[in-house]
């Protein structure tokens, strides 16, 4: 890429030359210092600092910007790319809101998706309180022929050791499920909040750009 840019930048160069060279056409341009030098053939430093075309009247026919030093022309791209970024996410956001418009033609009717999207967490919920009641009981019938045996002096057999461990797991799997569940039931609320004011916004925008 490097290499194509230089190639356009002295192609470039050349066809100006020959433009100027044709048209009566000079070179102007300052050096660091801001002193100002003429010249009749591109050269380095003109190229270097930025440079006027100046016709035979002394009129900028055309002003060159300086070439960029790769740690510019990378900072540049840099620029470029998080402008094309922000110009995607703009057009994503637009798309979106235009989705919006189209699949609710009234603020009833996204309330009534918002808490169908609810209900249904709310659904997965009962289903795991449900689940982690029957799995409390099991441990617990587990825990309670343990103690039985403990009680009555006896050993308490390995396996059922092992199945107290993993129900003790099965148990604590159930409380995580059902604490993500009410955590995605909370975001679901304030998500609804968010958009149902969001919508209003832009239904509030679309009546006022309405002849």
């Amino acid at each position: 890429m490097r290499k194509f840019v230089y190639a356009a930048a002295i192609g470039l160069a050349t066809v100006l030359t020959a433009h100027a060279q044709g048209a009566g056409v000079r070179y102007h341009w300052r050096d660091g210092q801001g002193l100002s030098h003429y010249s009749d053939s591109l050269t380095a430093d003109a190229m270097k600092y930025g440079y006027d075309l100046v016709n035979d009247q002394g009129m900028v026919v055309r002003h060159v910007e300086r070439q960029l030093s790769p740690e510019e022309r990378a900072a540049a791209d840099k620029v470029t790319a998080e402008q094309a970024a922000r110009t995607r996410e703009e057009d994503a956001r637009k798309r979106a809101d235009l989705q919006m418009l189209n699949a609710y033609g009234d603020e009833a009717a996204l309330r009534q998706a918002q808490q169908e999207a609810i209900d249904s967490i709310d659904q997965q919920i009962s289903t795991t309180r449900i689940n982690l009641r029957s799995q409390e009981k099991t441990l617990a019938d587990l825990l309670g022929r343990a103690a039985e045996l403990e009680r009555a002096k006896k050993p308490v057999p390995k396996y059922l050791t092992d199945s107290i461990s993993e129900q003790r797991n099965v148990v604590a799997s159930q409380h995580a499920t059902l604490e993500r569940q009410q955590d995605r039931r909370d975001d679901a609320q304030k998500t609804a909040a968010q958009q149902l004011d969001h919508y209003r916004a832009l239904k509030k925008a679309q009546e006022e750009q309405r002849p």
